[in-house]
């Protein structure tokens, strides 16, 4: 698959920013200091009192993710078992403020979806998913062109950043929605293109 480098920038590219967390993505989700005691306390600052996701949380962000990343020809989010890849990722390389955002999330985005439909998030058809999403999406991208530094991130941000993250990094996103070569040959600037041809997941 994709190395976590290019994974991380070519979603980075497409959310128009620098994704959450990626510090600790790219240096093995564990605080990278050269101070063992530093390290040591950085370590237990991020385990802080985050709990692990239960399975229901898991189930609730597969459809979530698949409400973003829906099958078509190709599998959808959930195939690539996105709750539980989120769970992870959250848990190992959020810091303890980002963890505390997403996991508060859950009530938001149910609070979203009962002011605007009605009903709970699960309960909702595909068309209010969707529309519900689109909507955070427009709110989480408005809020990111003027957040400054110190300012919380947008827990949907974080939502849509590992799904895409996790389904183009995993098996079905690079084998099925993108062209994958396990042993890829040499780069070649000039290859063959034709409109609707998928991405490659490796170069």
């Amino acid at each position: 698959m994709m190395n976590r480098r290019d994974a991380l920038a070519r979603v980075a590219l497409l959310m128009g920013g620098a994704v959450i967390g990626a510090d600790y993505m790219l240096t093995g989700c564990g605080p990278a200091t050269s101070s063992k005691e530093t390290a040591k306390d950085e370590t237990k600052a991020l385990d802080s009192d985050f709990k692990p996701l239960d399975p229901k949380q898991v189930a609730y962000l597969d459809e979530v993710g698949d409400t973003i990343l829906p099958a078509t020809k190709s599998p959808g989010a959930k195939a690539a078992k996105i709750g539980s890849f989120m769970a992870v990722m959250v848990r190992d390389c959020y810091a303890p403020a980002d963890q505390k955002i997403f996991m508060e999330g859950f009530d938001k985005l149910e609070a979203a979806s009962q002011k605007q439909n009605g009903k709970a998030f699960l309960e909702s058809t595909p068309a209010q998913r969707t529309a519900l999403l689109t909507a955070l999406d427009a709110e989480q991208k408005q809020y990111s062109k003027t957040k400054k530094v110190e300012e919380p991130n947008h827990y949907f941000r974080m939502l849509k950043e590992l799904t895409l993250l996790g389904f183009f990094t995993s098996e079905v996103g690079a084998t099925q929605a993108l062209r994958y070569l396990p042993v890829p040959g040499k780069y070649d600037g000039n290859f063959p293109y034709k409109k609707g041809d998928k991405a490659w997941a490796t170069s």
